[in-house]
């Protein structure tokens, strides 16, 4: 069984789940689902995982071929940087596991070769251009406006597998009750 925390007081942590309600009125988060890789007084920040870019990795990093991994748009915040998470355990040194199985990062020129002596499945990563953040007690005072719904300890095969398009709604939907009906709330109200 899952934990949830609905709304209000509730604290994320790394690992969790960050979705936005259904009429969140951010262009930039609108029906997202967010990895949350780090929260504290500092602030919080995580990846948006549905929101596909339409480029590929190996478009975009030299000498990098044959690589077919759809690079997501992160979130707002620095998008001229790179950033991953992935399943493939300790195989990537300085990678920060965020959760069970699911890990942050990780020496870039490590995992460069690991690409190019086909020793990783794409599959097995998310590749990320910007990331989401917010600056101390930000997420907090957002979390306190209910902008945010938090699912607790995302698992790699939601994060790998599940189709980008459909997260948003498969999670709501997997938490039920009153979440599995924000699922199928229309984008725009007056459309109903």
């Amino acid at each position: 069984m899952m934990d949830y925390k609905y709304r209000g007081n509730a604290k994320p942590k790394k690992g969790d789940l960050l979705i936005s309600e259904p009429f969140l009125p951010d262009p930039n988060f609108e029906r997202t689902v967010i990895l949350m890789c780090e929260h504290n007084e500092e602030g919080s920040f995580g990846f948006v995982l549905n929101r596909p870019s339409v480029m590929q990795f190996d478009e975009v990093v030299e000498g990098i071929e044959d690589f077919k991994a759809t690079l997501y748009v992160g979130g707002p915040v620095e998008q001229n940087t790179l950033h991953f998470i992935h399943r493939a355990g300790d195989i990537i040194e300085g990678g920060v596991e965020i959760s069970e199985g699911l890990y942050w990062g990780g020496n870039f020129e490590n995992l460069k070769i690991l690409i190019e002596t086909k020793q990783i499945p794409a599959d097995d990563f998310k590749f990320f251009i910007g990331y989401s953040g917010w600056g101390s007690g930000q997420l907090v005072e957002e979390l306190k406006a209910n902008s945010w719904i938090i699912r607790q300890n995302a698992t790699p095969k939601e994060i790998f597998d599940e189709n980008p398009e459909n997260l948003w709604r498969e999670v709501l939907k997997d938490m039920g009750g009153k979440f599995r009906m924000f699922s199928n709330y229309p984008s725009d109200p007056r459309l109903n």
